[in-house]
């Protein structure tokens, strides 16, 4: 099952409010969803979500793919920076731990 991280809308007409949510790749976008990770009001100003960070990066980390939309937040709300590092980190290891075998 590919799961992404998305927006889903709520709100009502010309108000719209959306979730940031883990969701089955194959569902629609106001359909059934796994997890609720937070919430984004475009109105707001300025427009930062309220994010679950330790449960966005469990599911970065689990390999869940976040929709353009949804990386840029992550990006404003500093989510993805913890990310890249973390991946980077976990990448730089194996190469240490070879040389020191040697």
């Amino acid at each position: 099952m590919a799961v992404h991280l998305r927006l889903a809308r709520t709100g009502r007409h010309k108000r719209p409010m959306y979730r940031v949510i883990a969701a089955d790749s194959r569902k629609p976008r106001d359909g059934r969803f796994l997890e609720i990770l937070g919430i984004f009001d475009p109105l707001k100003n300025p427009a930062v979500p309220v994010l679950k960070s330790e449960r966005v990066l469990s599911w970065l980390r689990h390999g869940a793919q976040p929709t353009t939309t949804v990386r840029t937040l992550l990006k404003r709300h500093g989510v993805w920076k913890v990310f890249e590092t973390e991946k980077s980190a976990k990448a730089e290891k194996p190469g240490k731990d070879e040389k020191s075998k040697k």
